[in-house]
């Protein structure tokens, strides 16, 4: 089975085929977390929608729950390449995903470690694990390029 660098790589080809787009650099891999294979895969598509909703993590969830009939991913792992939002953070928790895995922290959007910390409070019914800073250097670097060249 691939380690969760193999996962987060292709979560870092989907940011960047994302930023190529015009949007913000977040990808998303969704994958069974008892064979390892990826279930989807997704960059943001915030712009390209026109929906503020069109978040990587949202997308990959959505589209594996459509696929499989079901709401709750329970074996499922995601790998997205900065900290999930709160938005996300809920999402994730509905969906009941087993794990997460991200590269960057988001200390000013980030719903996870930061900001409200969706999985820490009482009202919150799935905490799933989480692993932070897998090739966050990247990833941060990335989003850093990203917002430099349009300022």
């Amino acid at each position: 089975m691939p380690d969760r660098h193999t996962f987060m790589h292709l979560a870092l080809a989907e940011a960047e085929r994302g930023s190529s787009f015009g949007e913000v650099p977040v990808g998303a891999v969704l994958v069974d977390g008892s064979h390892g294979e990826v279930l989807a895969k997704s960059h943001n598509l915030v712009e390209e929608l026109a929906d503020p909703t069109a978040h990587a993590e949202l997308l990959v969830i959505r589209e594996v729950a459509a696929q499989r009939g079901a709401k709750r991913l329970e074996k499922c792992d995601l790998y997205v390449t900065l900290e999930p939002c709160p938005m996300c953070a809920q999402a994730i928790a509905f969906a009941r995903l087993r794990r997460v895995y991200y590269a960057a922290s988001d200390p000013k959007g980030g719903g996870i470690e930061h900001g409200p910390r969706i999985f820490t409070q009482p009202t919150c019914h799935h905490r799933p694990e989480i692993y932070s800073g897998i090739d966050e250097a990247r990833a941060a670097a990335l989003l850093k390029d990203f917002f430099k060249e349009r300022r």
